[in-house]
Order: C-alpha cells, then structure tokens, then sequence
C-alpha cells in the first residue's frame, strides 16, 4: 500500500506542477465574466470568454506554463460541460413544437450541414474545417465544433478559426433578425421559430428572442435546444464514417473513435432524466450554474488560441464559407417558419 500511495502523491503533484497554472488563470478570469455579465443582460459569459481569450493572446504574451491547464478546460471541461447541456433539454419540450416545427429542425440541421459542405468543397477547403463550420452553424455554435473536434480531431487552428466565425456571424444575426423580422411583417411565434432555427449560439438565441417579445423568447429556446438535442446523432453518424474510413489496410492501427463519444451519452442521459421531472428546480439551476462555469472555462481556453496572424493565414475561403453558410441556414429558417406557423 505504501508504494501505492507514494505513486499516487507523486502522480498528483506532478498533475498540479503541469496543469495549476492554466486553471488558476481560467478560474480567476471565469469568475471575473460571470461578475461582469450578471450586470448586463447583452452579452453571454460564453461569447465574452471567448472575447477575453482572442484580445488576450493578441495583446498579451501567454505563458506556456498555463498551456496545459488551458488545454485541459478546452478538452475535459468543455464535454463535461456539454454533457451537462442535456439538464437543459426536456423530450416534452421539443416533442410540444409539433410535427411541423420538429421537420423544420430536421431539414435545418441535415440540410444545413449538406449544404455548407458542399460548398466548402466547391471553395476547396479541407474536409475536417469545412466539418467544423457546419456543425458550429447547423446545430449550437462554438459548443457544436469544439464537441465535433472530439470526434474527428481538427487542427488546432481549424478549430479556433470555426469558433471565431461563429461568434462574427452570429453575432451579426442578432442585429439582423429582429428588425428583419418586423419589417417582413411576422408575428412574434413566427419570428421566435425563425430565430431559433437560424442562430447558432444559445446565447444568441436569448438575445434575439429578448429582442423580439416574451413569446418570440420562449419559442425560440425551445426550437434552439430541439437543434442542440440532434448533435448527439450527428456526432454519432460522424464517427460511424470516420470508421467506415479507417478500415482500409492503411489505417488499420489507426484508433478508431467511439461510434457513440461518452459526453454525447451523457448528455442524452442528463436530457432523459431532466425529462423525468425528478430533479428539483434548485439542483436544475446548480447544474445549470456548473454548466456555464465548465463551457465559460473552455471557451477562455480556446479564445486564447484565436491568434489574427493565423486567421489571415487561413484566407478568405472560410470566411465565404461562413457567410454562405449563414445565408443558407437563414434562408431555410425563414421559409420553414412561414410554412410551420
């Protein structure tokens, strides 16, 4: 036992010596946006945490001292935090929309992500960057590529280039959208189902519907969360064809993925059983509270790779992509609203 206990102290400082650093760092700075964003009702602890880290790793040099600490939070953290985004979902919920609204869904997220990658192949980019931007734009956002990144294991400068695309452009949606939508003329159901299908945070989501009306609000979380439940498919369909690839003669030491990744079980797990009812309202909003905390930290962690060098290396075509991308899923969202409601 004594040998046993000495490995495992020595194993523990080791881990604190390597990865304290950086989660001191995050931990300080988490706790410094939640204080921040409480005061204001416009900006996410998500979407400023990214915000923090990409000013940061412009204007600062970052030690490497913190980098596995970071790395750490941009991995571990990140689907632990996934996982608990299930607490969030509720199967009545999103079964409630109606057949009509839950096609709609469907078709946005399948055909969105055909979409984008058929014309990131037209543009000539790379399977995995072109993977990454449809699933952050179809589906939840920065969430959507970093949990795709488990899967398929994107450069590390394919991955920040699709989180900071998602943060411009849906950034951007929020101003469009609502004084769109009252030019259009839509009501505020209407409005609510369009925001929810077309924006790519939660978040962003949030402040549209917020925008718009409390009716718009609700429908739109509600349609939103009904995409975030279909990144658990996604996932698993994407890792069922990085296996059908793996299996030629060439690949075959090759570690397969997980045909399910665990945080994507977990996550429909935490749905189920939100979907229960068991869970009192205050361990709901404690996990809630956790969930922020975990994907805040990660989404510090990956900013603090977003470098403006590396993005102008990277060139336009992603930036195409991106925009057209946001065209195609808006256009879609609009017509699948005006026919469902």
């Amino acid at each position: 036992m004594e040998p046993l206990r000495r490995s495992l102290k020595s194993r523990a400082r080791q881990w604190s010596r390597e990865y304290a650093p950086g989660l001191v760092l995050a931990a300080v700075v988490v706790a410094a946006i939640m204080l921040l964003t409480r005061q204001t009702s416009f900006l996410s602890p998500l979407l400023a945490a990214i915000l923090v880290g990409a000013i940061a790793a412009n204007v600062v040099d970052i030690s490497e001292r913190v980098r596995p600490g970071l790395q750490f939070c941009s991995k571990r953290l990140l689907r632990i935090g996934v996982a608990l985004l299930g607490l969030q979902v509720t199967f009545s919920d999103i079964f409630g929309l109606g057949p009509a609204i839950l096609l709609l869904v469907l078709v946005i997220v399948v055909a969105g992500i055909a979409g984008t990658m058929l014309l990131g192949r037209a543009l000539g980019i790379g399977w995995t960057q072109r993977l990454l931007i449809a699933c952050g734009f179809s589906i939840c956002g920065a969430a959507a590529v970093a949990a795709a990144d488990g899967v398929v294991d994107a450069e590390e400068e394919e991955v920040l280039t699709s989180i900071a695309l998602v943060v411009v452009f849906g950034t951007l949606l929020i101003a469009i959208i609502p004084p769109a939508s009252r030019a259009i003329g839509l009501d505020e159901a209407t409005s609510g189902v369009w925001a929810g299908a077309a924006i790519h945070e939660v978040a962003q989501v949030v402040a549209v519907g917020g925008a718009i009306g409390g009716t718009a609000l609700t429908i739109a979380v509600v349609v939103k969360l009904a995409r975030v439940v279909l990144l658990a498919p996604v996932l698993a369909a994407i890792s069922w064809h990085i296996r059908r690839r793996q299996t030629d003669a060439s690949s075959v030491s090759e570690r397969k993925p997980a045909l399910v990744p665990l945080f994507v079980l977990a996550f429909l797990a935490c749905a189920a059983v939100r979907s229960t009812g068991v869970i009192p309202s205050a361990a709901l909003d404690a996990a809630r509270e956790v969930q922020t905390v975990l994907l805040t930290a990660a989404m510090f962690a990956l900013g603090t790779g977003v470098r403006l060098r590396s993005l102008a290396r990277v060139g336009a075509r992603p930036l195409v992509l991106a925009a057209g991308s946001t065209l195609w899923v808006t256009m879609l969202a609009l017509a699948g609203a005006l026919i469902a409601t």
